[in-house]
């Protein structure tokens, strides 16, 4: 299965459709839907009154669709008169002239109607296509199409990094393991030269066998002390779990944000751990690397 991100965006428009045709001179439907990173699955529908209706069933469509994300959806008519003023018909011009009289017969102080209010309301649709609910439902449907293209094409950038970054951190990793060994040897062959030069401050009483065995437990303890096998062991453990679960696909934005939570508390143990420089410098190169999956790791489902 792909990798899909939780960020998309989709905006589609068809003509209003009268008893199953077509009819460009009835107006469009347009709807546009966006999406961006949520924990959990959080919808926003942005509906005109005429569209209603068809709210349970879009939230229905979009739920099987996706499973996380902050969703936002407007949708609405668009009349096919907008690039000319609407004209009013006799019979409508009658029925408002009454309509305004008979009003002012009950309160006399009442304004009349304005030329302005005469056009819009002459711009109101007359009659709406009963099956409005069923086109928005294949206008949306259409739209979750185009947006979940739109977030199979950014979740394949972030597999790809993502994966860029486990092969860096796994080079990383491979520079950190010889310096172990190296930093154990020089700091046994320190504590060797200063009971040597302990011993010749001394008249002898300590055995020479008994200060090396001193030193030897000194530098035994230490190398327990800076020991990053056992983290090493696991980040890399992490580090294959992240890619076999990029290589799956599907829901994993959850279980890649508590592997990436794992990693970086091995990274500060391995810093923690750090005898020498180099040793830090690898433990904050890491760290960087792991706040920048971190990141990109938030918008994926």
């Amino acid at each position: 299965m792909p990798v899909f991100s939780m960020t998309g965006y989709a905006a589609v428009q068809a003509p209003l459709e009268v008893q199953g045709h077509s009819d460009q001179g009835a107006g469009s439907l347009g709807l546009e839907i966006r999406s961006v990173n949520s924990r959990f699955l959080d919808l926003a529908l942005r509906l005109p009154d005429d569209l209603r209706q068809a709210e349970p069933g879009l939230r229905e469509l979009i739920g099987r669709q996706l499973k996380r994300g902050k969703v936002e959806l407007r949708a609405g008519i668009e009349s096919a008169k907008s690039s000319a003023l609407p004209r009013a018909s006799v019979v409508l011009l009658e029925q408002l002239l009454q309509a305004q009289k008979s009003i002012q017969a009950h309160l006399p102080d009442a304004a009349g109607l304005s030329v302005a209010e005469v056009l819009r309301l002459s711009d109101q649709p007359r009659s709406a296509p009963q099956d409005l609910q069923a086109q928005l439902l294949k206008l949306a449907q259409q739209a979750l199409r185009e947006l979940c293209s739109a977030r199979q094409r950014e979740g394949e950038r972030l597999a790809q990094m993502l994966t860029d970054r486990t092969g860096q951190l796994r080079d990383l990793a491979r520079q950190a393991e010889p310096l172990v060994p190296q930093l154990v040897e020089q700091q046994k062959n320190r504590f060797l030269e200063r009971w040597s030069e302990a011993m010749a401050l001394t008249d002898g009483s300590t055995p020479p066998q008994a200060a090396q065995d001193r030193a030897l437990t000194e530098a035994t303890a230490f190398a327990i002390r800076i020991d990053v096998a056992e983290e090493l062991t696991r980040l890399a453990s992490h580090l294959d779990e992240i890619d076999r679960l990029v290589q799956a696909g599907g829901e994993i934005g959850k279980r890649l944000d508590f592997l990436i939570q794992e990693l970086h508390r091995e990274a500060n143990t391995l810093g923690s751990k750090s005898p020498a420089l180099e040793l830090t410098r690898i433990s904050v190169d890491m760290k960087v690397l792991i706040e920048q999956m971190r990141e990109q790791v938030q918008n994926i489902e």
